[in-house]
């Protein structure tokens, strides 16, 4: 599946088309693909609400035939999920105050663009947040619906109990009893159903339910049914909620001899047999359990990866019976250390694991330390040898806000791999723990820096995606795009690491690198006989650098590249912020012969308006047209329009984000020319495309 950033359906009401045209570039230049559009009567706002899905409206709180408060009430009572920030020339308490007791989220004062940005990144998040509640719920319902199917259609006998009474039981559960119809049962309390022997143990037996809460308990009793027959029964209870009710789901079967036998078997699946520790599978689901915990009863824990320093190196001296050893006194010295209040486990041949909550990070940091150097100070007896052993330790906090189980058992991971990365102790024999602000925000300057640490350190890698054309004709194009190996061997795009405001020097020699690894590579493909030409991506940074031309001008002629092998593709709204610059870019760019394309067309309000300056050869009409076209007939005839219109000024025109066969009919007779997305291919080191098959 092609990545891509969802695309910000944005309204915006604002009688200036240029600060309107502002707005858009603000988003765009703060890594939101963006469409808009620009209300200009209560009618046209209301055809916009019935026609698309919007996600943010910015007002401009000015005197306006249409204003701001008439927009929001109207999103009222249309009833739309549509987040509202008004734009006001001045800050006002009391206009804040008014405005988000009408629905609106808030206000910022025009010219506050940081400010701006982050709150519309905030309402854009807690919209994605609630559209994707709605969904869960409808599954949930759905869930609900196909669970009360399967307990109706079950042979065994469940029924839920709240407060000791039943609130619902099942066919089987009323013909297990004796009981014809599920209004005789409600009645009744589950202690009436058991003989008084078994009462008490059920007390016991529930008491210890509700202070251990391990689901999967069972006890064994005598039930009565209706008619006072007496059943010895095995009776295994669960936590449940029935109807948005917490309660009890009890399971009750026949008493037969083999329960000892899958209560054995369902140990032995828990356990790694080497050491008698619990495996990874089980630790997993504990893990899962314990973050689901965190987050219904705000509780904190933390998770502990304790990774064995030169293993391999060991094993290769001691030989795997020797390492098995190893492993098994290991395991001992750490069941002694967690003593019975941490959950251990083997993760993999050289990790364990330590679970524990409630409790916080620092307390386990504490008793982290004192494993640590109880390892580093054991001598472990390996067949008359000693040998010394050492471990790594990452600790990662469990809270409400934590992610899946994978992903926290990952950041445990990489803060015991950060200990052996320390200076002076590439040996490990440490603790970290993981900090997530160290790897999920990155601000300006430490961003800056690790773009350039990653050059320094030849950590950039070029990917080729082929652009076919539609038509059939056998032209080779690919687009380049550049991927930067972060410190965790990820490749990320290193653009998403520039500081969203401002010029950035930072972003020329990102272009500047890309541009000349391709000319190289396009130079040695060329010269086995294909005229292959390539789409390079430009930022505005590079739009406005006057030494650019000249530079790419040397590069050409060292590598003997003819200039109509390169194609320089322009973002639509980097050339609306900087009509100018572009125009003159595109010219220089023309003087060698070098092709020009815009890229994320048809996003401004009013698109065309940037082809009446700007001669560019190709348009590459923006992704979220495509996705458009194959839900709804009115995007297709727009894009059919917009290609007609490309064509009749001589443009030729590209539809990225293709992912399927379904789409190329409509795009064929839409007279599109070229295509590209993972259904032809993927983004590849290689420029390998056969485009003889097209």
């Amino acid at each position: 599946m092609q990545k891509q950033n969802a695309t910000v359906h944005l309204l915006i009401l604002d009688p200036s088309q240029n600060d309107a045209e502002s707005l858009v570039s603000l988003l765009r230049n703060a890594g939101k693909a963006t469409r808009a559009h620009r209300i200009t009567s209560e009618e046209d706002l209301e055809e916009a609400l019935k026609n698309s899905n919007w996600d943010l409206l910015l007002a401009r709180d000015i005197e306006q035939e249409f204003s701001a408060d008439n927009a929001l009430a109207m999103i009222r009572r249309m009833d739309k999920d549509i987040p509202c920030l008004f734009l006001t020339e001045e800050e006002s308490r009391e206009r804040t105050v008014a405005v988000m007791k009408a629905g609106a989220q808030g206000t910022v004062q025009s010219g506050h663009n940081d400010l701006l940005i982050l709150k519309a990144k905030r309402e854009l998040a807690a919209l994605e947040d609630r559209r994707r509640r709605r969904a869960l719920e409808s599954h949930l319902r759905e869930a609900e619906q196909r669970c009360q199917l399967l307990l109706e259609s079950s042979k065994d006998a469940i029924a839920y109990i709240n407060d000791g009474m039943h609130i619902y039981a099942n066919q089987s559960y009323l013909e297990f009893l004796g009981y014809d119809d599920i209004d005789d049962l409600m009645c009744v309390p589950i202690l009436d159903t058991l003989t008084p022997e078994s009462q008490n143990y059920y007390k016991t037996f529930m008491k210890s339910f509700a202070e251990k809460g391990e689901d999967g308990m069972t006890i064994n009793c005598t039930a009565k049914r209706s008619d006072d027959h007496e059943l010895n029964v095995t009776m295994s209870v669960s936590a449940a909620t029935y109807d948005s009710e917490v309660c009890t789901q009890i399971v009750l079967q026949p008493e037969h001899s083999d329960a000892e036998l899958e209560e054995k078997l369902r140990e032995i699946s828990s356990q790694d047999l080497l050491t008698g520790l619990y495996n990874r599978q089980y630790l997993m689901k504990e893990l899962e359990q314990a973050i689901a915990n965190a987050g219904k009863n705000n509780e904190t824990g933390a998770l502990a990866y304790i990774a064995l320093d030169n293993f391999m190196t060991m094993k290769g001296q001691v030989g795997i019976s020797g390492a098995d050893m190893l492993l098994g006194d290991l395991a001992s010295l750490l069941k002694k250390e967690a003593g019975d209040d941490l959950m251990l486990a083997r993760l993999s041949d050289d990790a364990f694991g330590l679970l524990c909550l409630p409790c916080d990070e620092k307390s386990l940091t504490n008793r982290c330390e004192q494993v640590r150097k109880a390892v580093d100070e054991h001598l472990f007896d390996i067949n008359g040898r000693s040998v010394p052993l050492t471990v790594s330790i990452g600790i990662a906090s469990i809270t409400e806000n934590s992610p899946k189980a994978e992903e926290l058992m990952a950041r445990a991971h990489t803060a015991s791999s950060e200990v052996r990365k320390q200076e002076g102790q590439d040996q490990g024999n440490g603790i970290r723990a993981y900090n997530p602000a160290d790897y999920e925000t990155l601000d300006d300057s430490n961003s800056i820096d690790a773009i350039l640490k990653a050059l320094d350190e030849n950590r950039f890698r070029l990917l080729f995606q082929p652009i076919i054309n539609l038509r059939g004709e056998g032209e080779e194009h690919y687009e380049a795009f550049v991927r930067m190996l972060d410190k965790d061997d990820k490749e990320v795009s290193p653009y998403d690491f520039l500081p969203p405001m401002g010029p950035s020097d930072t972003a020329i020699k990102i272009d500047r690198w890309v541009i000349l690894q391709t000319i190289k590579q396009l130079s040695s493909h060329r010269s086995r006989g294909s005229d292959t030409r390539m789409f390079l991506n430009v930022t505005a940074e590079t739009l406005q650098d006057k030494t650019f031309t000249p530079w790419l001008s040397v590069a050409l002629k060292a590598a003997r590249l003819p200039g109509d092998s390169l194609i320089f593709q322009i973002r639509e709204g980097d050339a609306n912020n900087y009509m100018k610059q572009a125009k003159d870019f595109t010219k220089a760019l023309h003087q060698l012969h070098c092709k020009v394309s815009i890229a994320q067309f048809g996003c401004a309000l009013n698109p065309f308006n940037t082809l009446k300056h700007i001669d560019t050869d190709y348009v590459k009409i923006d992704g979220s047209f495509t996705e458009e076209i194959q839900k709804n007939e009115e995007a297709r005839e727009q894009v059919k329009e917009m290609v007609k219109s490309l064509q009749s000024a001589g443009k030729l025109t590209i539809i990225p984000l293709v992912e399927n066969a379904a789409i190329l009919a409509t795009l064929w007779q839409a007279g599109v020319n070229y295509i590209q997305g993972y259904y032809l291919q993927a983004p590849v080191p290689e420029m390998n495309y056969d485009f003889g098959d097209n």
